[in-house]
């Protein structure tokens, strides 16, 4: 089920960068993505008080605030920083070198979450960082 859910990830990750490059054309960037911002906040909420999730909301520990906070901030930054790399650059350019984010991902995975580092995913990572580099120059 995790496959069905990253799939539509990718497709509304798409939808999301051609959509934000037509609606930042004459407008801050920043602003953008304030606005974006508020939508995913009152859909992410609408979702919770659907599901009836925010009866956990006591039950969250420390640890995860704290990490959650500090994933906000660089969701915040990470947002940011591609509107305006949207409004300068080419989508087609600017999203496989967000996509990049795959490969830093997977060596943080390695080093702070000591996933287990297979041939698989070094080569797959070479191969992503091949990729966007053919893309990008």
């Amino acid at each position: 089920m995790w496959l069905v859910f990253a799939l539509l990830s990718a497709v509304f990750a798409a939808a999301t960068a051609i959509l934000a490059k037509i609606g930042i054309q004459s407008m801050d960037s920043n602003l953008a993505t304030a606005i974006r911002t508020v939508v995913v906040l009152i859909m992410a909420w609408g979702i919770v008080f659907m599901t009836g999730a925010q009866c956990n909301i006591p039950n969250i520990t420390a640890k995860s605030w704290i990490f959650l906070i500090l994933s906000g901030i660089a969701t915040g930054f990470s947002w940011l920083f591609y509107f305006k790399a949207l409004q300068l650059g080419d989508a087609s350019k600017v999203v496989p070198i967000d996509k990049f984010s795959v490969v830093i991902s997977m060596v943080l995975a390695f080093i702070i979450l000591k996933e287990a580092v297979t041939t698989k995913t070094v080569v797959g990572g070479i191969l992503i960082t091949l990729g966007t580099l053919v893309m990008v120059l």
